[in-house]
Formats: structure tokens, sequence, C-alpha cells
């Protein structure tokens, strides 16, 4: 007969078991941690921190503070101790790997903002505030490649870097994409050009008689904006005459189109014809072209089609491609009819109409604006308006005539493209500047860039960079360099002026107004090098948190993507104390200066390729 048990076989168990969960602690992380190491000279991976800062932001419980102290996210970049251990930062969960702060859903539905949707509200800008901010590292998708390069780009990406295949099916009649494999491919259809946007553009310049059917009209058309632009390819097809285009889309049920147009390393900005103006200054572009964008342009007296009237050059064109241009049943009529009589009263006559598009043309001066009858809408803009103010300024149901030296004019005055890169825009005196101070500053930038080149040329080859953005680009003189490299560049002029963009357009090259103090309206890993001059000085008299930057700018850089920094040996001193945190290299500082700006230095930095623990096991 067996006794009643003891407890000792128990607690031998328990004592089995602890030692066994000791061990396997121990082997993980031996493992782990080994296995890290190895391979750390070819790949970085970054830890996951429990640490989730703004955790309200992510729908936790408000009243738990679970944020760092903000001063630790507001440095002052006189603090300049050599020796100073970096911080890591902690990487945003795998989710937000394709955040866009300014422009996140989630922050308008935690935050409760009452827009009205029927005015696109909800795909404007709406930035978080510092402590909402996610102050962390995006990880990259799992399975992320370095993207192709260009101009293989143009017509095939990696899936894995953009893992959203929603619109092959959705418009797998209309050519937009088509999924083969690891990648997608582009063969350059869009809803109105089904056969391809190269034989739809050579039919827009038959239309408009341009010689040799060439859409760039010996170079006179330049810069285009395409409102509503899918993934871009009409843009893409373009470039290959000489064109700049600024696709623009929002962030709506076709989301992850502009993402696709940058990887594919096509000028694209995520953007809504929504209450605001768009960020570009006016008489910016030649043509404006809409192709089944879905707008309604007869809402609100026509402030839309007034927004575009705005940043049409003098005798610009609006190429529109849609039913109502040649539909006839009773709808379309009816909205045919009424746009008709909006246009005319606008000033705008029909270049041409033919099949299912119509190409608008607008005056070369104020004289139909002076021949109106009295009362006639809509009205001429009021004279103390600025029609170059973009940043939060609410869009206007009104004409923006010329200025008196404009209407003498008759006309943009700029020089056929490529002169027009190098020649000094007749809206130069407009800053008060020469054209002797143009020409200084564009040989300036030229013999920086020619050095920027010498200090990148151990890292990169003829086709490593494509999209490039000049983050305090002044008259463009950076951009205005690379004509000659397979790049394009978005250039940055900030909110608070001198306003030169419209220098930049004039220029024949593209941009948009910017306050750094904000995250910029694109997606994750979307540039291959940032140019910074002054820029971290210059948010730093507006008590901008230069921490804040530097994150915002490796979210917006791809991996083995590079920085050029050029500023006050104090603010490179400050950045490379994060270098560790951020997963940077310094590739090589440069002190010599032959310029008047003799107290600024060059640092060069390349952000490393890495993954997270959870996107590495993913991938496997």
């Amino acid at each position: 007969m067996k006794g009643k048990p003891d407890g000792s076989d128990g607690s031998q168990k328990r004592r089995l078991l602890t030692s066994v969960a000791v061990v396997t602690v121990f082997l993980f992380l031996y493992f782990y941690f080994g296995s890290r190491s190895s391979a750390e000279s070819a790949l970085e991976y970054g830890s996951r921190s429990l640490r989730k800062l703004g955790s309200s932001y992510l729908g936790n419980d408000e009243n738990t503070d679970s944020r760092q102290d903000d001063t630790s996210f507001k440095l002052g970049l006189d603090d300049s101790e050599d020796g100073t251990v970096s911080k890591s930062f902690p990487v945003c969960d795998d989710r937000h790997s394709e955040l866009i702060p300014c422009l996140d859903r989630n922050l308008i539905y935690q935050t409760r903002l009452k827009l009205d949707l029927s005015l696109m509200e909800h795909y404007e800008r709406h930035c978080p505030v510092p402590e909402r901010r996610f102050n962390c590292l995006i990880p990259p998708p799992p399975g992320y490649k370095i993207p192709i390069k260009w101009p293989k780009s143009r017509d095939e990406v990696w899936k894995a870097n953009i893992p959203h295949t929603h619109l092959a099916s959705e418009k797998s009649d209309q050519n937009w994409m088509v999924v083969k494999g690891q990648k997608i491919n582009f063969p350059g259809g869009g809803t109105h050009f089904h056969y391809g946007a190269d034989k739809y553009i050579k039919s827009l310049a038959n239309m408009l008689n341009f010689s040799d059917d060439n859409i760039n009209n010996e170079g006179r058309l330049r810069t285009v904006l395409d409102i509503g632009c899918g993934v871009a390819s009409f843009g893409a097809y373009l470039l290959s005459n000489d064109i700049l285009t600024m696709s623009v889309a929002p962030n709506d049920v076709h989301q992850n189109q502009i993402q696709f147009a940058l990887e594919r390393g096509i000028p694209a900005y995520l953007g809504v014809l929504g209450t605001q103006r768009l960020p570009y200054p006016s008489r910016s572009f030649e043509l404006a072209h809409c192709s089944r964008c879905r707008i309604d342009w007869l809402q609100r007296d026509g402030i839309l089609l007034l927004e575009l009237d705005r940043l049409l050059r003098p005798g610009g064109y609006f190429a529109y491609s849609s039913p109502e241009a040649y539909a006839q049943d009773e709808e379309d009529l009816r909205i045919w009819k009424e746009m008709s009589a909006l246009v005319e009263r606008m000033c705008w006559k029909i270049a041409v109409k033919r099949n299912q598009t119509v190409i608008w043309v607008k005056p070369l001066n104020n004289d139909c604006y002076m021949e109106r009858e009295p009362g006639t809408q809509p009205p001429l803009c009021k004279s103390d308006d600025d029609p170059d103010a973009v940043s939060g300024v609410p869009m206007e149901a009104c004409i923006t005539s010329y200025s008196d030296r404009d209407h003498r004019t008759g006309g943009s005055g700029l020089a056929p493209w490529p002169a027009r890169l190098t020649a000094p825009p007749p809206r130069l005196a407009d800053f008060g500047y020469s054209s002797a101070t143009f020409e200084k500053d564009t040989e300036l930038w030229q013999k920086r860039v020619e050095k920027y080149w010498e200090l990148l040329s151990p890292k990169i080859s003829s086709d490593t960079l494509r999209n490039i953005m000049d983050m305090k680009a002044n008259l463009g003189s950076f951009g205005a360099s690379l004509k000659n490299k397979d790049v394009w560049v978005m250039n940055i002029v900030s909110e608070e002026g001198p306003n030169t963009l419209k220098l930049i357009y004039d220029r024949g090259l593209i941009g948009s107004v910017h306050n750094w103090c904000e995250a910029y309206s694109t997606y994750p890993r979307t540039y291959d090098l940032l140019h910074a001059w002054t820029v971290f000085s210059d948010i730093e008299k507006k008590g901008c948190s230069g921490e804040d930057l530097l994150i915002e700018m490796d979210r917006i850089l791809r991996p083995t993507g590079f920085v050029i920094i050029r500023d006050k040996q104090r603010v490179l001193n400050f950045v490379k104390k994060y270098l560790t945190a951020l997963h940077w290299e310094a590739v090589t500082t440069d002190s010599s200066s032959e310029d008047e700006d003799g107290d600024e230095t060059v640092l060069v930095i390349q952000k490393k390729l890495w993954l997270t623990s959870e996107s590495l096991k993913n991938t496997e």
C-alpha cells in the first residue's frame, strides 16, 4: 500500500523546470547576440524597445504617461560636449512602416478632429503636437530590398518594398500595374490611356500642333502639374521629353499611389485640392493635366479650377480628359455646359477639343478680365492678395490677375528649356536681386556640388542616386548644378520666406514650400540624398527640435541613402552624437572652403540598411 506523497517529487520537478528555463534563456541570448554580431558588418538590427512614445496617440490609456521627458527631445544645438554617449532611439511598431505623421488617419480619429469630408479636409495636413509625435525610427517592411535603379525602376519595383497589390487587380483593365513574381511592373497605362502614356502624350502634342508632335514645344513647355496622377505614368513618360511633372494625389482609397511613383524614381507629392492652396507659387506650370481625376470642378463656385488658374503661367494649358468632354447623357451634358460657362467667365478659351479630351488655354494678359461685365463671377482677387502665399492660406473663389509688369509683357518672359535654367528669371526683381547676384549664386553652387560629388565618389556610381531633396533651396542653384546627372530634385523653400520658389519654377525646376519644424508630406524611404544647408541653424532660431528633424530625415531617407549637411561646426558636432542611434555612418567631412561662408563645414553621412528582429523573422 502506497503512502501519501510527501512533496519531494514535486520539488524536484520544479527545480528541474527552473534549470531548463535558465539554460533556455541563456542559449537564446547567446545565439541571438552571437548571430547579431557576426552579421552586423553587413546589416544592422534595430532593437524593439518596450518604450512607446506618445502612447495616447496609439490609443492607450490617456492617463498613462509613458512619454519620455520632453527635455530629452528638445536638445539645444549649443550642447557640444565631446564624448557624450548617444542615446538609442526606439523602433516604431512594424504597422507604422508607412507612417506619414501629418497625413495620419489615426491622428484624426484619436484627436476627433471635426473635418468636412466633402471638402477633402481629411486628406489635408494635420500635424501632431509634440507630445503626440512618434519619436522612434520607422522600420522597413519585411523583405525590404535596395530599390531598383533608374531608369529600370520606371517600369518595375520590388513588391516587398511596397507590399500593396490591390491596385493591380482594381485597375487590371487599365494597365496601371501588374504583379509578376517578386516585382510589380508598370506597363505605362492609366485610366484614360490604357494603351500607354507615351501614345497619349504624343496625341496631346498633335492636338496643339506642336512641331514633331513633341509636347515640350521646343522647350517652351517644361513644368507640368498632374492632378489625380495615379501611379504617375503620365509624368514618367514626360521625362523623356525634357519635362518635369509634379504628380499630385492624396492618400485616398488608392493608397500608396504616390509611394509607387517615388519608388519608381518619378517626382511626386502627397497633396489634394481641398480647402488650402497647394504649396506652389503662382504661375508655376505651363500645363495642368487631369485625366479621369474624379474632381468636381464646379463645386464652391469653381474654387478648384481657380486654384489651377493661379498656378498656370500666362498662356498655360489645362488638358482635361473626362466623360464630360464627350459623353452625351443628360448629367454629363449638364456638367459640360456649366463648366464651359465657368471657364469662359475665367477668360479661358478652348485651344482644341478632340475625341475625349479638351484643352483650354489661359489668357496672356489682363485684357479679357478688364472687359468683363461688372459683377461677373468669379470676381478678381483683391489687390492686396499675395498669389504666392501658400502656407495655411485657404483657397478663394477669385481670379488671380497679372501684375502691371506681367500684363505689359504679355507672357511669362521665360527662355526655352534648357536656357532658362541659367538665365536670370524675370521675377528676380521681385526680391531686389540683380542678375549678377543670380549668376554668382549659380557659379558658387556649381563648385560646391562638384566638391560634394568628389566626396561621394568612393561610395556612389552613376546610378546610385535618383530622388534628391534640397531642404533649403534658396535660388535653386544646387538643383541646377545637377542638370547633367540622371536625377531630379525636390527643392524646398521655407514657408517663412523669402518665397524664392517661384524663381526655382522659373528655372524649369520643381519644389514645394515647407516648414521643417513639421514632417514632410511624403512616405518613408523615398529619397536617396538629402541636402541640408544651414537647415539645423534655421530651426534652432525658431525653437524647434534638432532631434525631431533628424528622426524625420531618417524617415524619408532610403536605406543606404546619403545626407549632406552643410552648417556650422557645432551643428555637425550635435549631429555626430546621434549617428549610432540613427544607424547612420559618417562618410567624410570637409572644412576646406573657397567661398565667403568659411565658417561652414560639410558632413557626409550614409544611412545603413537595418531590420528589426520581427522583420528579419518574417523575411526568413
